[in-house]
């Protein structure tokens, strides 16, 4: 098991699935992206810039598109707590996966597009 792995198993089953999910879609989205802890939870990397980090705690999932994945979403997240570059998904609502995949996607096509 990787550092990712071990992260994630430290949480309880429903929790672990919805970070797993999270996983599943940046790794799909974003195959060569790199894996590693940074600031204390799972970060990606792409051409050696951040693309997104995830979090799980003990009443949400915390999301972190920074520099600016927040501000082209900011309608849809915001029916969330948000903090300066992240956002609170509470553990006792439905995980907005899709929401997730289009932010993952987004953060994907501008990094990508700094490096041209």
């Amino acid at each position: 098991m990787n550092e990712i792995d071990n992260y994630i198993q430290q949480f309880p089953q429903d929790v672990k699935e919805s970070l797993l999910k999270i996983r599943g879609i940046i790794l799909e989205q974003v195959p060569k992206a790199e894996e590693r802890i940074a600031y204390g939870m799972p970060g990606y990397y792409l051409n050696k810039k951040p693309l997104v980090y995830y979090a799980g705690y003990k009443n949400h999932i915390g999301f972190y598109a920074t520099p600016n994945g927040h501000e082209r979403f900011a309608d849809e997240l915001s029916v969330y707590k948000q903090g300066k570059g992240s956002v609170q998904f509470p553990l006792d609502h439905e995980i907005p996966f899709d929401l997730i995949l289009k932010i993952v996607q987004f953060r994907r096509d501008q990094v990508l597009n700094s490096s041209l």
